[in-house]
């Protein structure tokens, strides 16, 4: 009798429904990253200025207020041979940096803003070649802010001694 209550007690459990699965939740990445900016380890990219000069090695990205949207400058220095810059227009739409660099028409793209550091996409329009020499591009540049004063930033020179943020105007 016993083994038959076993057997039955068995076969129920068998045939029970599996327990519904959990609702989604945030992913660990975005419960992280909002802890470590309450806790004030990293940069609410929400509530922080883009204007400043920004570099990695020989990297460099300036941005400056102007009139109705900010400017910015990019220069990328290889060697004497191979390099990249240019100047134009980024807007801001919480992370998302809308670039527009008017010297290569059709140059436009997005960059990420995460409070200190720019990060541009790994593929970029066929135009942004234009603001770059030999094999040199633009792609995938990344940077940390290194200062958030507009009169630094624009100082930010080209290899041929061009302002690319200039204040004013």
């Amino acid at each position: 009798m016993t083994r038959l209550l076993f057997a039955l007690l068995l076969l129920t459990a068998c045939t029970e429904q599996p327990a519904p699965a959990p609702l989604p939740s945030p992913t660990p990445t975005t419960a992280l990253e909002a802890a470590a900016i309450e806790a004030g380890l990293v940069v609410d990219p929400a509530s922080t200025d883009i204007t400043g000069l920004y570099a990695r090695d020989t990297d460099r990205v300036c941005i400056v207020p102007g009139a109705t949207a900010y400017r910015i400058g990019v220069y990328v220095d290889y060697d004497d041979n191979q390099s990249c810059a240019g100047s134009g227009v980024a807007t801001r739409a919480g992370e998302a940096l809308e670039l527009d660099f008017p010297s290569a028409p059709g140059c436009t793209f997005t960059a990420r803003y995460e409070g200190d550091r720019i990060a541009f996409p790994g593929k970029l329009p066929e135009p942004c070649a234009k603001l770059c020499h030999r094999r040199a591009s633009l792609a995938a540049l990344n940077v940390d802010r290194l200062s958030e004063s507009p009169a630094e930033a624009s100082t930010l020179r080209d290899a041929k001694g061009r302002l690319l943020c200039s204040l004013g105007g």
